[in-house]
């Protein structure tokens, strides 16, 4: 049952980003200027460890925030959970500028809208510059150019150093927080394959012993297994360490989201490496699309406030606000069509990232819960990177047999 409606009660609005970091600052910004256009009051709590934790403690005292900014893929969770009220997008008005695949984000398996994204990125390739140049190579325009260019930088002494020191690939291949299926999915999809595939009225099948998902599988092993152009001890890295091996000189190729640019400029230099679009894989160009979203939550006394923060978020403005700053911006890719990012970011490299968006990024589907499946395939993909002497259809198979129990689990499974 709806809470009893106060229009100039303040909405709290709770963001999961570290406290004092530069993703607060952003949605203090965000936050000002939504007030100063509307009259709402905002107060901003910023949360980043044990906040989902957080959240159910406020669930159970039927207190939740008005707002929350959260992952995309949080969705699931926070909706089988009763956490989050439907939106209705008569009331969003900016909802009809948001691009597509992102207002799509935003619903639960059953259709409706629950979610409504605020920020996107995409995963697009950095090369190192002057390597490619001094080995006289193009960018890469097909799966057999990346391979390609990889090996020329593992074997071919980019840096010129006379040493044999340098790889093709910076991989964050770790089962934590299911790394190397996050990183994997940008190849996966480019072939035509998934991790699961819908089959009509919200029910989904595993697709990992696919052709095209076995065709992924194997070609992505044999960069590391057989060629050797993976930065070593990839499969125990998360982000963190796969950053530095880019920046320290040690991979020259990196598969990523806009949100290190200021990073690389700063340790590694502009000059030193460029942002293209990934190469064709055997299907297509897809990659994965991620993002924040913003979640209207259960039980408000000021539902009005909550469209309204919604309707704001998604605006022209609203976006603008949210992208300006060199770091304290809380948009990284804009998701309203009428904004042109390069008016904010002169910056070229960010127009590719919001080009490589729009035409290219695709989502993680809005299942009830994607942790286990992220989590699950990172398992199976990490081990194949991990040992080369296991057979890549066996593991496969039982992969396959993994997923298919949680998507029954989650009750989601097509018989």
């Amino acid at each position: 049952m709806d809470a009893k409606q106060n229009p100039k009660a303040p909405l709290e609005l709770w963001t999961r980003t570290t406290p004092g970091g530069p993703g607060e600052q952003g949605t203090l910004k965000l936050a000002a200027a939504f007030e100063k256009a509307t009259g709402f009051k905002v107060k901003v709590t910023a949360i980043f460890d044990d906040f989902e934790t957080k959240l159910q403690q406020r669930a159970a005292q039927k207190n939740l925030p008005d707002i929350v900014l959260n992952d995309v893929t949080q969705l699931g969770a926070m909706h089988s959970q009763g956490l989050l009220r439907e939106i209705d997008l008569d009331k969003i008005k900016n909802s009809e500028q948001v691009v597509g695949q992102g207002l799509d984000s935003g619903k639960s398996v059953d259709g409706k809208q629950f979610g409504l994204p605020y920020s996107a990125q995409a995963s697009a390739l950095l090369i190192r510059k002057d390597w490619r140049e001094k080995l006289k190579l193009e960018a890469p325009k097909s799966w057999d150019d990346f391979a390609a260019m990889a090996e020329a930088f593992t074997t071919k002494d980019p840096d010129g150093d006379g040493k044999n020191n340098t790889y093709g690939l910076a991989a964050p291949l770790s089962t934590k927080r299911g790394y190397a299926s996050w990183y994997f999915s940008n190849f996966l999809w480019a072939a035509g394959g998934d991790f699961i595939t819908g089959a009509g009225d919200g029910k989904y099948k595993p697709a990992m012993t696919t052709r095209e998902s076995v065709r992924a599988v194997q070609w992505f092993r044999d960069l590391g297994c057989k060629n050797k152009v993976i930065q070593p001890g990839a499969v125990t890295m998360e982000t963190p360490p796969t950053n530095e091996t880019f920046e320290a000189g040690r991979t020259g190729m990196f598969v990523v989201g806009p949100y290190l640019l200021p990073r690389f400029d700063e340790t590694l230099g502009k000059d030193k490496y460029e942002v293209v679009p990934m190469p064709k894989g055997p299907k297509d160009a897809t990659v994965l699309a991620e993002g924040g979203s913003v979640y209207l939550m259960a039980g408000s006394e000021n539902m009005a406030g909550q469209d309204a923060f919604a309707d704001f978020a998604l605006s022209a403005e609203g976006q603008k606000t949210g992208m300006e700053g060199e770091t304290g911006f809380t948009v990284q890719l804009p998701v309203n069509k009428t904004v042109d990012i390069s008016q904010v970011r002169p910056d070229p490299r960010w127009k590719t990232y919001a080009e490589i968006y729009q035409s290219s990024g695709r989502y993680a589907p809005s299942i009830p819960n994607w942790t286990p499946v992220r989590q699950t395939t990172a398992d199976a993909v990490n081990a194949l990177m991990a040992d080369c002497d296991l057979d890549t259809g066996t593991k496969l198979k039982e992969l396959d047999k993994q997923l298919a129990d949680i998507l029954k689990e989650q009750g989601i499974a097509a018989s």
